[in-house]
């Protein structure tokens, strides 16, 4: 079968991918003119939208005039705004970028034509550089460590979670949630392609530095600990076994640790000096037990919700090799 490319897609008449370039903003006007510009000329195609985030500079005004259809999202986060783009456009393919001006416009071509041949739900652009003031030491440790929690939980197959460039297919999109508020978004998306095991890929793309002018928005200790938090939520959420029968594991382990001078002193004794003590521990492990039991109740209904989410997502049309 010949290598088909997104060219070959935009040339056929009867079925023309409607690409949307979703661009999420908050105080972004040292940046904003350049990025819609650079991917109206990567991507001639495609419609590029830009929700502003209460920003207080010209950020409106100057993605307007870069010829940007641009919209407001008065709730404050980038995970409000995701999800809100995410529920107004309608299109074939969905490529999401940060309104920093640190990703590559031209890698987006690649990873649409990745997302088309291959028939995959989402391709990643894993950040590549060699600027060290662009990702930072700190910020590389962070995202490999929090990437390396949900590899081992849910799958290895993404090597950039945090990323914030990624081309997605509309069964994606109209099936995610979007639940969460801020940058842990990044994350939900993550562990929503890996839990349903939908066909995934990453492309590497240059990776660069904020321009003069331009400040970070994330909080590097306040952000890391929503998006822990975040993980340990969807793990609840979607591994409840795992998680309560961890729980139950620890409670257990406390309990008999309290109980052993105990049933040392019982032994020696045949009393029982210390009644607190004793209630405490045979709670303890009686909170360990009903731990370990709503873990296998909660599996049952997670089962049935992963049934359900992966229904709708199938309902939705694929974006790939196998559309007629």
């Amino acid at each position: 079968m010949a290598e088909t490319h997104l060219t070959d897609y935009a040339a056929a008449p009867r079925h023309p991918p409607r690409i949307a370039v979703l661009i999420p903003c908050h105080n972004e006007e040292v940046a904003i003119g350049h990025v819609v510009a650079d991917f109206a000329r990567a991507l001639p195609q495609a419609a590029i939208f830009v929700y502003d985030n209460n920003s207080t500079d010209r950020t409106i005004e100057l993605a307007r005039a870069a010829g940007a259809f641009v919209f407001t999202e008065r709730l404050q986060g980038k995970g409000n705004v995701v999800r809100r783009m995410f529920s107004d456009i309608e299109a074939d393919a969905y490529v999401l970028v940060d309104g920093d001006n640190t990703y590559d416009a031209a890698s987006a071509l690649p990873m649409l034509d990745i997302l088309f041949t291959e028939g995959v739900d989402m391709v990643t652009g894993t950040r590549v550089t060699n600027i060290p003031d662009a990702y930072r030491r700190g910020h590389r440790f962070g995202n490999a460590l929090l990437t390396g929690i949900v590899a081992s939980i849910f799958g290895d197959r993404i090597t950039d979670m945090l990323s914030g460039y990624r081309v997605f297919s509309r069964r994606f999109v109209k099936s995610f949630p979007a639940l969460s508020s801020g940058f842990e978004t990044e994350t939900e998306l993550t562990i929503h392609a890996l839990e349903l095991r939908m066909p995934l890929a990453e492309l590497e793309t240059p990776y660069r530095d904020r321009a003069a002018g331009s400040t970070s928005k994330l909080n590097t200790y306040k952000d890391g600990v929503r998006i822990i938090f975040t993980i340990l939520t969807l793990v609840k959420e979607e591994r409840p076994l795992q998680f309560f029968s961890l729980c139950s594991l620890i409670l257990f382990v406390l309990g008999v640790t309290l109980s052993i001078p105990i049933f040392i002193e019982f032994h020696r004794t045949h009393l029982v000096p210390r009644f607190p003590t004793a209630f405490l521990s045979v709670g303890i492990v009686l909170l360990s037990f009903l731990s370990l039991a709503c873990g296998l109740i909660l599996d049952s209904v997670a089962r049935g919700r992963k049934e359900a989410k992966r229904m709708i997502y199938l309902a939705i049309p694929g974006t790939g090799i196998h559309r007629p």
